[in-house]
């Protein structure tokens, strides 16, 4: 017997599709240089900078750490509007996902690759039977040390293990680790703990302002979390598929 389906139920479906796409390759990743060669483009071709969608290349780049909301701040000042990124290095893809970005693998990974299907699975879901680590890997242990404020548009990573900062975060900024992230001062900016799929790594701050929070991809945002943690020290755990917030001491 054959199930009808009515489909005024159904809101959506997923297509695959090959929609054009302007790709800007970034050879410099100096937002004031591209803001000056984009004020020229600007006033030459007026009409092709009308909220056109861009993916932005970095695969030119070497700097594996990226003022990559600033360079995005720049391209819609001029009425671009960054919708990916391509290439770079795990601290780029954590930061295109922490600003709402899509990412691309570079080009010679996807090459031969016109059309994939859709997969519908959260990209960093962890379920409680898989390992944070492979099993008989021991854990990383290289812990960074970064002594000073963290400015707004700077990027600082671990990629191996803990990151350290003594000092703050400020608004803007962003820190990486693929382990835990310890802040003897203010967390303003965007901390992103477990880069690589680590739930057991924890955020760690004397005052707690964060524009946004995530370990292991489990995100929240300062809406979200409780105002009576805001200012004081607190420490963030990824417990029951959900992040928790707690008050530190």
């Amino acid at each position: 017997m054959s199930l009808n389906v009515d489909s005024a139920a159904v809101a959506f479906t997923f297509k695959g599709g090959m929609l054009p796409m302007t790709v800007m390759e970034l050879s410099s990743a100096d937002p004031e240089r591209i803001r000056q060669q984009l004020a020229g483009k600007l006033s030459q071709s007026p009409a092709f900078f009308q909220h056109t969608p861009v993916v932005l290349s970095v695969e030119k780049l070497d700097e594996p750490h990226l003022a990559l909301e600033r360079i995005c701040a720049v391209c819609r000042d001029h009425k671009l509007l960054p919708v990916a990124v391509r290439g770079g290095p795990e601290p780029v893809r954590q930061s295109a996902w922490a600003l709402g970005l899509g990412w691309f693998p570079p080009i010679e990974e996807g090459r031969g690759r016109v059309l994939e299907s859709v997969n519908t699975t959260p990209v960093h879901e962890v379920t409680r039977d898989e390992p944070a680590l492979n099993e008989g890997e021991p854990p990383a242990l290289a812990t960074r040390l970064y002594r000073g404020t963290v400015r707004s548009g700077q990027q600082v990573s671990a990629s191996e293990g803990d990151l350290v900062v003594i000092g703050a975060v400020n608004a803007g900024a962003e820190v990486l680790a693929a382990g835990s992230i310890h802040v003897y001062g203010a967390l303003r900016g965007r901390a992103l703990a477990g880069i690589h799929g680590n739930t057991q790594a924890g955020i760690y701050c004397r005052e707690l302002e964060a524009e946004l929070l995530s370990v292991a991809g489990n995100y929240k945002r300062l809406e979200d979390i409780d105002s009576q943690l805001l200012g004081r020290p607190a420490e963030v755990h990824f417990t029951k598929e959900q992040l928790e917030i707690k008050s530190l001491g």
